[in-house]
């Protein structure tokens, strides 16, 4: 079901043997960085902690925050090519790496991602679709935006955060998620934007509509310098607390909204002219009065993402290997889904007892699950919330390998 376009120009492949330069080196950089591996190259890392996750699987690794230009161009420099694993790395750090080797995605790209106000405004000028939004630039703005919104919304700063960090939800009953989410519900009106205002910081923010959602899907498109584009059959993710919990390839939507959400995301490519990869997020709608669903773009990310995990064994090619294909301008791989294939995030919780106390989760309890292959990031302290692996699982249908990944779960 991908969408697939050829190369429409002639330009210079980086062959194995050369050097790929990775802007993160969290699990994102490590499962890039051993893809790459396989096919013969060498690899740099920067990241901020020296022990990240990449440090034991790359052949060296610079110590570097987000915004250290210096330490991002010290990378560039003994590299052929620069990509990146995460959106938090500042536009001047990519412009320092672009002096000394290509940086893919470009920095212009990543200005439009980096900002979630700038983001949606592209994805809206360009008629992307989008459920009921808006800027949100003062506590009068979202004062404004309540009510407007229908009254149950989601208020997410600008810029950074992720996995439910610095987004507040306004209107909803459900009792308030952990401070550490930067999560508070059940206030209202006008006293619900103070306080939402005042938690995120009083910084711009996006409020958006309360969708009545169906399911929650990404599509993730890889696109070539040379144009080459090839998206993969479309995921089906579940969330809790703003957390993926498990995702699913295929996600088995409508063959006509599998169409639609394929030629979304490589339109999107095309209007960045991507090199890399892209996961789209969208929300499919519940029915409405007519019958038919709606298929609505939430939000971009210009890297490997979680929900793609699964296309390990899902697809004949991963997304790791493909975003090294990419940003290297080789052949893109074969997208076509070979077996239902479904992940189950492990979070930092499973490494501690209702009491608190420390324990050691079970992997071999979750690995006598028939389909079920446990993959672990190197993080060396958990924490609740923190993503510290996953577990994979195939079966003969998408609901047979959620069902053996969530059992593996539940044997930790």
């Amino acid at each position: 079901m991908s969408e697939e376009s050829k190369p429409k120009r002639a330009t210079k492949a980086i062959l194995p043997g050369s050097t790929i330069g990775i802007l993160g080196g969290g699990q994102l950089g490590r499962m890039m960085a051993m893809a790459a591996r396989s096919l013969g190259y060498r690899i740099q890392v920067m990241d901020p902690d020296p022990s990240c996750p990449a440090r034991f699987v790359v052949d060296a690794c610079f110590e570097g925050g987000w915004n250290d230009a210096r330490a991002a161009a010290d990378l560039a420099r003994g590299c052929d090519v620069v990509t990146l694993e995460i959106e938090q790395v500042s536009l001047a750090a990519l412009e320092a790496a672009k002096k000394y080797a290509p940086v893919r995605p470009s920095a212009e790209l990543m200005g439009v991602v980096q900002d979630r106000i700038v983001q949606k405004t592209w994805l809206a000028e360009r008629g992307f679709p989008l459920g009921p939004w808006r800027a949100i630039e003062s506590e009068s703005d979202l004062a404004e935006a309540v009510p407007a919104l229908g009254g149950k919304l989601f208020v997410k700063s600008a810029r950074g955060g992720y996995d439910g960090r610095s987004q507040v939800k306004i209107g909803f009953d459900d009792p308030s998620i952990s401070d550490e989410s930067h999560v508070s519900n059940s206030r209202r009106g006008a006293p619900a934007a103070v306080h939402a205002w005042r938690l995120l910081g009083e910084r711009p923010c996006v409020a958006e509509a309360a969708i009545d959602l169906d399911k929650e899907i990404s599509v993730m498109v890889a696109r070539a310098p040379n144009g080459e584009t090839k998206s993969f059959a479309s995921a089906m993710n579940h969330h809790e607390n703003q957390i993926l919990v498990w995702s699913v390839i295929p996600s088995s939507i409508p063959a006509e909204m599998e169409a639609k959400a394929q030629e979304i995301a490589c339109r999107i490519a095309a209007e960045f002219e991507l090199e890399g990869v892209l996961a789209v997020e969208m929300f499919v709608t519940k029915p409405g009065a007519d019958g038919t669903s709606q298929l609505l773009v939430n939000e971009l990310a210009p890297r490997p993402h979680n929900s793609y995990h699964a296309s390990e064994r899902a697809c004949v090619t991963s997304q790791f290997e493909q975003a090294i294909r990419a940003v290297c301008d080789l052949p893109l791989g074969d997208v076509s889904v070979v077996q239902p294939a479904a992940i189950a995030n492990l979070l930092g919780d499973l490494w501690f007892n209702e009491d608190g106390s420390p324990r050691e989760p079970r992997f071999d309890a979750a690995l006598a699950v028939p389909g079920v292959r446990l993959h672990l990031y190197e993080k060396h302290n958990p924490r609740k919330g923190r993503k510290m692996g996953h577990l994979s699982a195939v079966g003969a249908t998408p609901d047979e390998a959620v069902r053996r990944a969530l059992e593996g779960q539940r044997q930790l």
